[in-house]
């Protein structure tokens, strides 16, 4: 059987971390989440967040609107935290009511407090290698390959899903390690005979259980960033986790995995924006 790489505890030894170092510091940082609407999911993952900042002894606010709340409303409440020195990251939990304009919302965010990772500035720099704020999910996983004491340099490293917060920023991070990187999605031909090769295989397509055992090398290092549920409504991942994890060396279980490091890696970034807007942003 693969060994587990246990999200839990390396996301509470990154947080325990953090909050040692804001024991020092003469402020506060600040994160601020917007959550426009009442979706379950969202205020779950809002609840946690919030949690996770208070308990690193951050400053948190929590701004709650209806879920008819005109685009205007949104775009004057970043701007207003873009303004407020208390305030060293924001976030817009998604997704967005269907009549806000997630693109234009989400770049409103000064690039400085983009904890999430999302805005134009953040995905360019990232892209060309510059000084950056990365999206959580891809640098939580990058996280977890080295907490295995895996090697990346020189790996076959193999992402499934080609989106902007996950799939491209992994891929992208993957190469700044010096992985070989090739990027699958939906029209990619004959998948398990690229999947079969990786030696670092990423999932993050949002299918239940699609990565199975024939599609995984033996040995490989399996990150699983899928959050499902299967036909028994219990939690799972996009990794077939039961039959793959006796060929992997290296796997991530759903649930106890990437969502609770993408999390601590958001506290992660709003101390590092709190250092970058002290020093002028650099």
């Amino acid at each position: 059987m693969g060994n587990i790489i246990d999200g839990k505890a390396l996301a509470a030894k990154i947080k325990a971390e953090i909050k040692e170092e804001v024991s020092g510091l003469n402020s506060k940082p600040g994160l601020a989440v917007i959550q426009v609407g009442d979706d379950p999911a969202s205020k779950v993952y809002v609840g946690g967040k919030e949690k996770d900042a208070l308990e690193v002894g951050f400053h948190s606010e929590i701004h709650r609107l209806p879920a008819d709340t005109k685009q205007e409303t949104v775009i004057e409440l970043i701007n207003e935290l873009n303004e407020k020195k208390e305030i060293n990251g924001i976030l817009v939990q998604l997704p967005l009511p269907k009549h806000l304009n997630e693109e234009l919302i989400t770049n409103t965010i000064d690039p400085l407090k983009d904890v999430d990772g999302f805005t134009y500035n953040s995905a360019g720099r990232l892209f060309t290698g510059s000084k950056c704020l990365v999206a959580c999910t891809p640098s939580g996983c990058i996280e977890m390959i080295k907490s295995a004491g895996c090697e990346i340099k020189g790996k076959n490293a193999v992402v499934i899903g080609r989106s902007n917060i996950v799939g491209k920023p992994m891929a992208i991070l993957l190469l700044q390690e010096h992985a070989t990187v090739t990027i699958c999605h939906s029209r990619t031909q004959d998948l398990p005979s690229i999947t079969s090769k990786a030696d670092i295989l990423v999932a993050a397509i949002g299918k239940t259980k699609f990565v199975k055992a024939d599609m995984v090398k033996q040995g490989a290092v399996v990150i699983d960033v899928g959050m499902n549920r299967d036909e028994n409504g219990k939690l799972c991942g996009d990794v077939d986790f039961e039959n793959v994890k006796d060929k992997a060396s290296y796997i991530t279980p759903v649930p106890g995995g990437v969502g609770l490091m993408t999390r601590a890696m958001l506290m992660k970034n709003t101390l590092e924006a709190y250092k970058m807007q002290l020093s002028g942003g650099k």
